[in-house]
């Protein structure tokens, strides 16, 4: 066989959308210490520099959320801890949390919410009681918590009532702060009704930017179950309709379609306030760090 029969041109690689490769600039990325711990290195699968939150779950030890982030920004990341309010029993544990990650990582951004249990530990109950704690002055960075599809836990009846006033208070007190700060919603499939959500609440009066939460590749099983777990309402017929279709049922699902029509949008209305993406990594950092990489723009 001649030498030529080998040399097999190489296959294509399909080109890179731009509008979705400039939507993902400045992704968010999310992790627990549990499954930071899978990570070997995150400086291998993550652009340095790439702000990702850790997720604090009732139960996990403060130590472990301090090590993880001191990991984080040892390998050039940005950490980005949760506070949830109901799990932390005083202004002074809230207090010893925020100089344990200062001392141990250097951190000036923090996502706060009211978090997932039903009951307050003590006096702090909400992201506004955080807020207006005075414990993050002089924080670079602060978010609070989003939800496009409304909140059971925050408006029982399946309005939208409480949670547009909590958004509209968060935003008088951003006018009151240097911090930077934004809104980081709860993941969702659908980009119409995502779009519709963001357009009413700066038609509000809330300008602070949005970044949407978006599913990273999962079974569609695994989706639909933190779905449901989670409180996503209308959105879940996305994936319901996928489920009914064979050829997709067994398919991983990627959130392409979903990112590329907002990024589309975005392209079109440069003032859009959706301003970057988050990514939940719920079929695992891994195929997250994948699909984004695959998305994005080439680092320089």
């Amino acid at each position: 066989m001649s030498i030529l029969g080998f040399l097999k041109p190489k296959p294509a690689t399909a080109p890179k959308d731009a509008d979705l490769a400039d939507f993902l600039t400045g992704f968010s990325i999310e992790v627990m210490p549990r499954t930071a711990e899978k990570v070997e290195d995150f400086a291998a699968i993550l652009p340095r520099g790439t702000r990702v939150y850790i997720a604090h779950i009732d139960g996990t030890p403060i130590e472990d959320m301090v090590a993880t982030a001191a990991r984080l920004r040892a390998e050039g990341m940005e950490p980005m801890p949760h506070f949830p309010a109901r799990i932390i029993a005083d202004r002074a544990m809230l207090t010893d949390w925020v100089t344990r990650y200062r001392d141990a990582a250097g951190v000036d951004q923090a996502l706060l919410l009211a978090g997932g249990v039903p009951e307050p530990r003590g006096e702090l109950a909400t992201s506004m009681d955080l807020l207006g704690s005075g414990a993050f002055d002089g924080f670079k960075r602060l978010h609070v918590a989003g939800h496009p599809e409304g909140s059971r836990d925050i408006d029982p009846d399946g309005s939208m009532k409480n949670v547009d006033e909590a958004l509209l208070w968060k935003q008088k007190f951003s006018e009151r702060t240097d911090a930077q700060m934004a809104i980081a919603t709860q993941f969702c499939f659908e980009a119409g009704p995502v779009i519709e959500w963001a357009n009413a609440i700066k038609a509000a009066g809330i300008d602070l930017p949005v970044h949407i939460g978006v599913a990273g590749p999962a079974k569609l099983q695994t989706l639909i179950k933190f779905a449901i777990a989670c409180g996503v309402g209308p959105s879940l017929r996305v994936l319901q309709k996928r489920a009914t279709d064979v050829t997709k049922l067994l398919l991983p699902y990627e959130p392409t379609e979903f990112t590329a029509d907002l990024a589309r949008h975005k392209a079109a209305n440069p003032d859009f306030n959706i301003a970057s993406v988050h990514v939940f990594p719920l079929g695992g950092i891994n195929s997250s760090a994948t699909w984004l990489s695959a998305h994005s723009k080439d680092e320089e």
